[in-house]
């Protein structure tokens, strides 16, 4: 789905007949500005359906933005403003918004867990727990808050985890059954320390310590060669990952958290004349 398609449809929701209030205010013109506020400190993601989507109903309106996607935002700061016809600014309002308070929300979050961190080598991931159809725009958010993508979809990268592992019986079942129809390194999902064993036996390049204490996870972390890129998942806390943060060997941490529970951010459209 491409971004106007998107923008249509959040409008055909919002939108399916005459706006029954604004359109009864007896004003088809009221020029002016609209500033964009932010009520809360943010990091910014979501600038360009922002502004799409008020020029999908105000093609005339003139936007100028004072901050970029991924920039640190303050509480009162003006983020932008708008130059034009007020009334369909105003039917653009609240799509718009829900958009940027959406992405903004998720970028911040995830800027907080990274800001967690002590180490500047350990990635924050993010996880496919979004929202359909979203995903590309919620993984940018990710990215505009500090964060690392992990994969993108199914297609992008082998990670074998629980359910996987039934299928084919055994990690190394499963390892064995892929490897030969895929030359990326494979990553397993792992939850003790006799399965990652198991797994770097079978030869997986990169493990997934899935809800392992941080105490399996050190124990884990000293058995695992250089050459094997380490991620720990498995409710993630800020405090949480400070302390994981100093663990030698340890290089990601994925937080589903980032992309399905994330606050909206807290934004406001003022207009003024």
């Amino acid at each position: 789905m491409t971004t106007l398609e998107l923008i249509a449809k959040a409008f055909a929701e919002d939108l399916p007949g005459p706006d029954v209030t604004t359109d009864n205010l007896n004003s088809k013109e009221k020029i002016g500005y609209a500033f964009l506020v932010a009520k809360q400190d943010i990091k910014l993601s979501g600038c360009e359906l922002f502004e799409k989507s008020i020029l999908f109903q105000s093609p005339h309106a003139s936007i100028k933005w004072f901050f970029k996607d991924g920039d640190t935002v303050l509480n009162t700061q003006k983020i932008a403003s708008i130059y034009g016809n007020l009334v369909p600014i105003l039917k653009a309002e609240r799509v718009a918004l829900n958009f940027l308070g959406f992405l903004s929300g998720i970028a911040t979050m995830t800027h907080s867990f990274v800001s967690a961190s002590k180490s500047p080598h350990l990635k924050i991931l993010d996880t496919r727990k979004t929202i359909p159809l979203y995903r590309e725009w919620t993984k940018k958010a990710v990215i505009d808050g500090g964060g690392h993508n992990h994969r993108m979809n199914l297609s992008d990268m082998v990670l074998i985890k629980e359910n996987h592992i039934r299928i084919a019986g055994s990690i190394t079942a499963a390892i064995e059954q892929i490897r030969p129809h895929h030359s990326q390194p494979l990553e397993v999902e792992v939850t003790s320390i006799a399965e990652v064993e198991e797994a770097l036996a079978a030869g997986a390049e990169r493990l997934l310590f899935d809800n392992m204490s941080n105490s399996e996870i050190a124990q884990a972390l000293d058995l695992v060669p250089e050459t094997v890129i380490t991620e720990a998942s498995g409710n993630m806390t800020r405090e949480r990952i400070a302390a994981l943060s100093e663990y030698p060997g340890l290089d990601a941490i994925s937080v589903g958290a980032i992309t399905h529970s994330a606050a909206n951010a807290d934004l406001s459209l003022l207009f003024d004349f």
